[in-house]
């Protein structure tokens, strides 16, 4: 991992509370966020760090791994922090292990900024030339997905990744609502410190 790290940012005119909700549930999480198609939680240890596993489906072949998260729910600045370590033994994975985190920033007009960083080990050697910037594209349509859902309420699901191609739909998600890395800046810049307290998830 170096400084190619992944990062995107949207701000999100909806509480604070439904945000991280969406966020966090590891069954809502998967609605919205086309990077995976199931996670499920396995154990929570005495830190509240929580270990789980993932799916990635394809019509080929579905991709598993394994994860571990600690969320800062209350900091004094009233944002809030999600730190991540994943790693994947699949060799047909485009990504194996990784690390990031997700910041959940309070605006003064009372909007969210919804921000993440990370960064990966390529599965594909070269191709990540290829790879790397598809999976920041998914982050950041995934996240403007989101944002729809926690404006309006309307499911993600209304909004397979098959109308990438409806073009003519303004209120379909787009990655380019999205920010990305700020020149000069590593992806994992702002990492909260939570992030280096996580072991590898085994």
């Amino acid at each position: 991992m170096g400084r190619r790290g992944i990062h995107v940012e949207i701000d999100i005119a909806a509480p604070m509370e439904r945000i991280w909700t969406l966020t966090q549930d590891t069954d809502l999480h998967p609605r919205w966020d086309v990077r995976f198609s199931r996670i499920t939680p396995t154990e929570t240890d005495a830190s509240g760090a929580r270990r789980f596993t993932y799916e990635r489906a394809t019509p080929l072949h579905t991709v598993t791994g394994t994860g571990i998260s600690l969320g800062e729910r209350r900091r004094p600045d009233g944002s809030r922090t999600s730190a991540l370590r994943f790693s994947t033994r699949d060799r047909l994975s485009p990504i194996r292990g990784g690390r990031g985190y997700w910041r959940y920033l309070p605006l003064p007009d009372g909007r969210v900024r919804f921000v993440t960083g990370y960064d990966y080990d390529a599965g594909w050697g070269p191709l990540d030339i290829l790879v790397r910037p598809l999976i920041g594209w998914a982050t950041a349509w995934s996240f403007d997905r989101l944002r729809i859902w926690a404006e309006t309420g309307v499911p993600p699901e209304r909004w397979p990744l098959g109308t990438v191609l409806v073009w003519w739909r303004s209120d379909r998600p787009r990655a380019a609502r999205c920010g990305r890395r700020p020149a000069g800046r590593d992806a994992l810049d702002g990492a909260p410190d939570t992030l280096a307290t996580l072991r590898e998830p085994s």
